[in-house]
């Protein structure tokens, strides 16, 4: 099939090229000229593992493409995917005016039949919308607007859209639902679903599946931080009850908060759409009230160990991205924890695998960068692990007790034993689980 993905953000990007994977003609189309001519010379904006792969075999084979020419992409295409930006307002609506926009561009384009395509994460009853743009200067043989939203772990994105969970497509057109199911039926040739499902049902279920993940972890960080004042230890709860198939064992680990583009955002917006329906969602309030608490929930052990002042104190960051294996750092809690440590007069030495030069937009010169997570310990007076990369997992930590001024780690993502640190001789405190007491103030 011809594609047209408008939008080369990560869910454009990573959509395009694996639609490309499977034989698919795909132009990625964006209205950033100098992006665009950075991908035509091969360049990827962002960093996702395995997408370099695919991403060179399927440009130099000729099946992705790159445009700032929406009107000729369009006409070329069977189907155009929508998947550009909705970043929260004020209010934390999800703000619609780019997918409007370009709905409206499309109703000026379009000449023969044409499904268009929600991938972008929009609130119940935008399909509808785009719809009744597109009827003003179309009529109803020329265009079907399905509801198809992702569900693409940052970091995994390759795996879950070359073998999907389930695909959820709203639409009430049986020539459109017969070809998304063509379009998607490479992806689940092991058994998972194609969900077929209104538009408003296909909308709700994204917010509903993210606002759910949201609220699982924050459970969690108030059960983590329950056992640190009963004296329990969250490793062990966690196994308890996740191995409960009821449960599961997925999206229970505490730590210091969830960001990202997508739980923050969503459940955001899911709020405002449940306060438009008049609805009052106490879970959500409080979900939201749990993670922005559960962001400082670090500085506060900084406090009591190191005390209020910082001046003169160096603090060690390692990991900035709001997760491993991306260099996303929206909405990342390692922003409120540097920030927070500023605040105390403390200086700062961070490094990240992938997120340095975004983590340079944001704090410019008030922070060091280091070219390893060891130069950042040279002289530091405490460690605090603020990602849960790979390559933090089994440090030396001889090595580190030799760099730094105290053996002092604050750990928001639980990575280390704490027999292993006891045996290493480091205060350790993390989330949920007895801390590690070496005097090293």
């Amino acid at each position: 099939m011809n594609i047209a993905v408008i939008g080369t953000g990560y869910v454009g990007l990573v959509s395009g090229t694996c639609f490309a994977e499977t034989g698919n003609q795909v132009v990625c189309v964006d209205i950033n000229e100098e992006k665009v001519k950075s991908m035509q010379a091969g360049e990827i904006p962002i960093y996702e593992p395995g997408l370099d792969i695919l991403f060179e075999r399927n440009t130099s084979q000729g099946r992705l493409r790159f445009s700032t020419d929406l009107p000729t992409s369009v006409k070329e295409a069977d189907i155009v995917f929508l998947a550009l930006p909705t970043p929260p307002g004020a209010d934390g609506a999800a703000d619609l005016s780019f997918v409007m926009k370009v709905a409206e561009d499309l109703s000026h384009i379009i000449e023969d039949y044409t499904i268009v395509v929600d991938k972008s994460t929009v609130p119940v009853g935008t399909a509808e919308k785009v719809n009744a743009i597109l009827s003003k200067r179309l009529s109803p043989d020329k265009f079907d607007v399905v509801a198809n939203p992702e569900f693409l772990r940052e970091g995994a994105a390759i795996d879950d859209f070359l073998k999907p969970d389930r695909v959820v497509i709203g639409t009430d057109s049986p020539k459109a639902r017969d070809i998304m199911h063509r379009l998607y039926a490479p992806f689940v040739r092991q058994g998972n679903p194609i969900i077929f499902m209104d538009q408003r049902s296909a909308e709700m279920t994204k917010y509903a599946a993210n606002a759910y993940l949201a609220t699982r972890i924050s459970f969690m960080n108030e059960i983590a931080n329950l056992c640190e004042k009963v004296g329990a230890n969250v490793d062990f709860v966690r196994k308890g009850i996740g191995s409960d198939n009821r449960i599961g064992k997925r999206f229970l680990f505490p730590g210091i908060g969830y960001g990202g583009s997508c739980f923050p955002k969503d459940v955001q917006a899911l709020a405002r759409t449940s306060n438009q329906a008049e609805y009052e969602f106490r879970i959500l309030q409080s979900v939201m009230e749990v993670n922005a608490l559960q962001k400082r929930i670090l500085l506060g052990k900084v406090k009591s160990q190191m005390g209020q002042d910082l001046s003169g104190r160096k603090i060690a960051i390692w990991g900035i991205a709001f997760k491993p294996n991306t260099d996303d750092i929206r909405e990342a809690p390692a922003l409120t924890i540097i920030e927070g440590l500023l605040d105390m007069g403390a200086s700062i030495a961070v490094f990240d695998p992938e997120a340095m030069d975004n983590i340079k937009e944001v704090f410019g010169d008030r922070i060091t960068y280091s070219t390893d997570q060891y130069e950042a310990l040279d002289e530091a007076d405490a460690l605090a692990v603020l990602t849960e990369w790979s390559v933090f997992r089994t440090p030396d930590f001889d090595r580190m007790k030799e760099l730094m001024k105290n053996p002092v780690i604050f750990d928001g993502r639980n990575l280390y034993a704490l027999s292993n640190m006891q045996e290493c001789g480091f205060y350790y405190n993390s989330i949920g689980r007895n801390q590690v007491n070496i005097d090293s103030r």
